[in-house]
């Protein structure tokens, strides 16, 4: 067992709209996000299932590569997502969101998460 606060992990500058810190273990990870506004997460799918949880702002997703229909998360609001389901995400104002996966995402691990990184 291991006590952690998130002041005391390194935050990630991914990209120039998004910065993220995160911890895992054997079976599971979480990761704490930031965004700007405007910022797309570009259409992709992983093996992880996924819970999000929208902390500010405001985070619009889209499924199965269907852009006609829309899911806005308030502050509050979360959401899973099952593994190797297709989504895309926008940020609507500056978002602050926690995801966790099961199991931990390797890509995030090992930096190889180039969609992100653009």
């Amino acid at each position: 067992m291991q006590k952690i606060n998130w002041n005391k992990i390194p935050v990630e500058q991914v990209n120039d709209k998004m910065k993220r810190q995160f911890i895992y273990g054997e079976k599971i990870m979480i990761a704490k996000m930031e965004f700007e506004d405007g910022f797309t997460v570009p259409w992709h799918s992983h093996e992880n299932e996924q819970i999000t949880e929208v902390i500010a702002g405001v985070l619009r997703f889209w499924f199965d590569d269907n852009e006609d229909n829309s899911i806005d998360l308030l502050a509050g609001d979360l959401i899973i997502i099952s593994g190797n389901r297709r989504h895309k995400a926008l940020m609507i104002g500056n978002v602050i969101e926690t995801d966790t996966f099961a199991p931990p995402r390797q890509d995030w691990i090992d930096g190889s998460d180039s969609y992100l990184r653009k």
